[in-house]
């Protein structure tokens, strides 16, 4: 969509199908027989409908990546699944960046949500479904993801659409911010009748008594992401980027700042996030520095996307502009020990086997959020039998049983991560204790097959609701 509002196109995205039976393989006859029978059932209360899911972008982020893999074991498993995403105006992403961060409980820029924002957003919206018209069927069933899309809902539905809004954010606690978030959003949302959330406190007020659903998301253990990698693969990898010593990669420098690689053998702290101040990658990166830095022999990465690689997030230049400019302004010796790390985007497969090189070399992963929807990087390092230092905020507190990784009560406590930080580092065997027990957990609760059950017997429900006329 170009900037004087001219025709969206919206984009269909191409999903390969991913084999069931090979994840079979993995869970176990038990659970995949499960998998089998529910997915079994989905197919025959559907019959000739379709199932759609709409979303604001086909790369960068975890909803995008869990897009790809529940499509591609759907369409194995017989179900016609497609995915859409909006074409939208910078405009329209800064609106929905301000909801995002609203709905979080942050303020976000300083901008408005009101009628001029509103008009524009509605306008976008209907664009696209005038996009779409035709192509989306009465009695299809529709996923909206997240705020991008929720202004679709009410005109679907009055074409026959069934529709479920797909929310992955919020916050555990409401204030000014998320009340203004979601008296933005409710308007379009006045005939949605199924809304699935990640997490139950995410879940307002203004909801009670609708069909809601809490749907955790998992990550596929078959992925590039999790997938399991040789170590000479991994150690490879991060020195094709410049994060460890070894052959590089002139085409594709990932280190900022021109700053060396680290040996192999150094202890290494790894956050994987977007650049988005709700990730705070500036605290870890503070916290590191005052704490750790100087005094112990670990070293830190600071890893996320390249910029202008994620289309729906106008903060991230921003925000990695100024972890730029605090790495810059340590002593010479505290900058040593921190990398600043931007993965190319171009190449998804790519970028997802750089990140699961990173996160099987770290020695301590960590996720420092300030707020957080739900946080796959953690379950994906803890499948990776690393312990996790996370914020006790969002869906990290239901991913981390006692004893499989440290919660912080206070993530903006800079001193108190600091130290544990450093008193983990100091205990190898409880580390390994750690990361044993993480995997475990992961295996048993946040794979694709649970996922894919959950929606499985959602998509039966959806298809026995009578559609609007």
């Amino acid at each position: 969509m170009d900037q004087d509002g001219g025709v969206p196109e919206p984009q269909d995205v191409e999903v390969p199908a991913h084999s069931v039976e090979r994840l079979g393989r993995l869970i176990g006859p038990e659970r995949y027989a499960a998998l089998r029978e529910a997915a079994n059932g989905a197919l025959q209360s559907l019959g000739p409908a379709r199932v759609w899911n709409i979303s604001s972008t086909a790369h960068g982020g975890g909803v995008a990546e869990m897009l790809r893999l529940l499509c591609g074991y759907a369409k194995d498993a017989g179900v016609d699944t497609r995915w859409l995403v909006i074409d939208a105006d910078p405009e329209f992403f800064a609106i929905t960046k301000r909801l995002h961060n609203r709905l979080h409980g942050a303020a976000g820029d300083a901008g408005d949500l009101g009628p001029r924002e509103a008009a524009h957003y509605e306008a976008v919206l209907d664009a696209n479904v005038d996009a779409i018209d035709g192509r989306i069927h009465r009695d299809d069933i529709v996923f909206l993801h997240d705020p991008q899309t929720a202004g679709l809902a009410n005109r679907l539905i009055g074409y026959g659409v069934r529709v479920a809004w797909r929310c992955h954010i919020g916050s555990d606690r409401t204030n000014a911010f998320t009340e203004e978030a979601w008296s933005f959003l409710q308007p379009h949302l006045t005939h949605c009748r199924t809304f699935v959330f990640s997490h139950a406190a995410f879940v307002p007020a203004r909801l009670a008594g609708a069909d809601v659903w809490i749907i955790e998301p998992s990550i596929d253990p078959l992925s590039a992401k999790n997938r399991t990698l040789p170590r000479a693969r991994v150690a490879d990898l991060l020195a094709r980027i410049g994060l460890l010593e070894g052959a590089r990669d002139e085409r594709a420098p990932a280190v900022m700042g021109g700053a060396g690689p680290f040996s192999p053998g150094d202890p290494l702290v790894v956050q994987v996030s977007r650049w988005d101040h709700l990730k705070d990658m500036q605290g870890v990166l503070r916290g590191f520095a005052d704490g750790l830095a100087g005094r112990t022999d670990a070293r830190l990465a600071l890893i996320g996307p390249a910029v202008d690689g994620v289309s729906d997030d106008p903060e991230g230049t921003r925000v990695l502009e100024e972890c730029f400019d605090v790495w810059h302004a340590l002593p010479r010796r505290t900058r040593d020990a921190i990398r600043l790390v931007t993965l190319p985007m171009d190449d998804p497969l790519t970028n997802a086997v750089m990140v699961n090189a990173a996160q099987r070399h770290a020695t301590v992963v960590v996720q420092k959020s300030l707020q957080e929807g739900f946080g796959l990087t953690v379950t994906e390092a803890m499948w990776k039998s690393r312990p996790v230092v996370a914020s006790a905020v969002g869906g990290i507190v239901g991913q981390i049983p006692p004893g499989a990784g440290i919660l912080l009560e206070d993530p903006s406590d800079l001193d108190a991560f600091g130290e544990t930080l450093a008193t983990l580092l100091a205990d190898p065997a409880e580390m390994a204790s750690m990361g044993r027990r993480a995997r475990r957990h992961v295996r048993q609760h946040f794979l694709s097959d649970r996922h894919l059950v959950d929606y499985a017997r959602l998509l039966a429900h959806m298809t026995g609701l009578p559609g609007i006329s």
